[in-house]
């Protein structure tokens, strides 16, 4: 069973990159979309789905990753690759000093003091010169669109993989811990400090990566955009919707609210913009675990799996 697992998952990879081969521009323009938002919502994961702590501040990894492409190539005159660099290692230095602190908060007010984060990034961004202040940067542009889907897939594949990892790994697992009690994984020795900054970082690295990636495709930035909360927002539905705290979870709830979401969006405009607060309240009331634990339980329960969340719910 597993061979055949990891054989279709090798499929499904082959033919993912294979759609840039088609041709058709629109498709590949919404794939780059939909592969970095799955790895916003994989990146949240990390934090929020297997360490427990639901941040609403990955956007702002999101946004350094995207000035530190703006500033290295239109400031500096430095190759792509050394802005992703630069856009990574400050979401670094950024996610273990701001841990040490907030991570120590928790529940709420862990959620809040993240919340806020995003709105001082844009008052700080918007009066720096370096960062092009108010008006933004504007970046060369480059009309590769399938260069730009290979490496949000390529990304995409990396973060799953990490993911993979943490469920065979000693950390994986103190992770999990954490979420499920974290003074009974200090107790049983785990670091529960040094496991949540870890955590913390990884999500905000990958997050960065998909920002420089993103910024460098649409070739603007200013701060509203780096920095949006709605991003955030976004992220964490669909990582929800998908299944937090399980391998492919995430990504299932990227791609399949991408596509609806589109398919909204073109057909009637005023419904698109409510659609991800309905499908949050859905999610939370009919499959809080997501679809994922649907996946598994829907076969031998049926309908019963959604009454008894309502049941649960009190509803």
């Amino acid at each position: 069973m597993k061979i055949l697992r990891i054989a279709g998952l090798l499929v499904i990879i082959a033919l993912l990159a294979g759609v840039p081969l088609l041709g058709n521009d629109v498709l590949t323009q919404f794939g780059i979309n939909a592969l970095l938002l799955a790895v916003l919502a994989q990146g949240w994961n990390i934090i929020g789905g297997y360490t427990g702590y639901a941040s609403f501040g990955n956007s702002v990894f999101y946004g350094l990753g995207s000035y530190g492409v703006g500033i290295a190539m239109v400031q500096w005159h430095l190759p792509f690759g050394v802005g992703l660099a630069l856009g990574a290692l400050m979401a670094l230095v950024f996610a273990v000093l701001l841990g040490l602190p907030v991570l120590r908060l928790r529940g709420h007010y862990f959620a809040i003091a993240t919340l806020a984060l995003a709105q001082v990034m844009i008052a700080i961004t918007s009066n720096v010169e370096l960062a092009g202040s108010n008006v933004g940067l504007v970046l060369p542009p480059l009309n590769n669109d399938p260069l730009f889907y290979e490496l949000a897939l390529v990304l995409l594949v990396l973060i799953t993989l990490t993911i993979f990892w943490f469920t065979r790994s000693r950390f994986g697992f103190g992770l999990i811990a954490i979420r499920e009690n974290e003074e009974g994984a200090a107790v049983m020795g785990v670091n529960t400090t040094l496991y949540k900054v870890i955590a913390f970082a990884l999500s905000g690295v990958f997050s960065a990566l998909a920002g420089g990636i993103h910024a460098y495709w649409i070739t603007f930035l200013d701060p509203a955009s780096a920095f949006d909360i709605s991003l955030n927002v976004k992220m964490i539905i669909m990582a929800v919707f998908g299944g937090p705290g399980t391998v492919l979870g995430p990504v299932i709830g990227a791609f399949s609210l991408s596509a609806l979401s589109e398919i909204l969006s073109s057909e009637v405009t005023s419904i698109a913009g409510l659609f991800f607060g309905v499908v949050i309240v859905a999610a939370v009331v009919l499959m809080p675990r997501g679809l994922a634990d649907v996946f598994r339980h829907f076969r031998k329960s049926g309908w019963h799996y959604f009454i008894e969340n309502i049941r649960n719910h009190r509803l």
